[in-house]
């Protein structure tokens, strides 16, 4: 179940969660899954144990960007720590391509480790030589080569399509593989650099993640 939590004392190690069932649950330090900071408005999943709350994962966390209107948005991303999804180590390239472009199509918060960078990559790069063969055939099959004054309408209508499907995903998975290193999202400016600042981005996104909590989240499940 999801909820949120209404008051912890971090002193005493003991809160309440408002479930979404409407319902409060009571919980302690030790019915956390995870040693992260947690207050008022953080965002959790939980199990049942009649009115107690038990194994919480954290969902998202409080801080600055609790009472924006759309927390951790833009790309530079939110200064407040959002927890990996444990699903994620059973995740493969195509689902990490497919979740980029749904769930995730303009996520610029948290993380993103090399497998979810680079499956984005492998499958936009596979869907591109696929239009591109597709494209040309077409054009090639109505004559839209035969002249000098010929134009690769179906070519150019099908990568215009891919490059919009693909702009705002693909640079969301860039700054969260940015931060996943400990850099700001704003690095991915980089890439506005003539014929360095691609290859600058190349190397970054290479890198390994940082093997612990980082303030734009905490370590991407599968990675440790």
């Amino acid at each position: 179940m999801r909820g949120e939590v209404i008051h912890y004392d971090d002193n005493q190690g003991v809160g309440y969660i408002s479930g979404d069932d409407g319902e409060r649950y009571g919980f302690t330090r030790a019915d956390m899954k995870q040693l992260v900071a947690i207050g008022k408005g953080t965002k959790v999943d939980f199990g049942r144990d009649g009115v107690n709350a038990r194994d919480i994962f954290v969902i998202a966390g409080f801080g600055r960007a609790a009472s924006a209107s759309q927390p951790g948005t833009g790309p530079v991303g939110a200064p407040v720590s959002y927890a990996a999804d444990p699903n994620d180590q059973a995740l493969g390239l195509f689902a990490y391509f497919k979740r980029a472009l749904t769930e995730r199509y303009a996520m610029f918060r948290g993380r993103a480790r090399r497998k979810e960078y680079w499956g984005f990559v492998l499958f936009a790069t596979i869907a591109l030589f696929a239009l591109v063969a597709i494209g040309t055939g077409i054009d090639a099959a109505l004559g839209n080569f035969d002249s000098a004054n010929g134009f690769p309408l179906v070519l150019t209508a099908l990568v215009g399509l891919l490059w919009l499907a693909i702009i705002v995903p693909g640079l969301a998975v860039t700054v969260r593989r940015l931060h996943d290193i400990g850099l700001s999202g704003w690095f991915v400016l980089l890439q506005l650099i003539p014929y360095i600042g691609g290859l600058i981005i190349f190397v970054m996104t290479l890198m390994p993640s940082q093997m612990n909590e980082n303030k734009w989240g905490a370590i991407p499940a599968g990675i440790v």
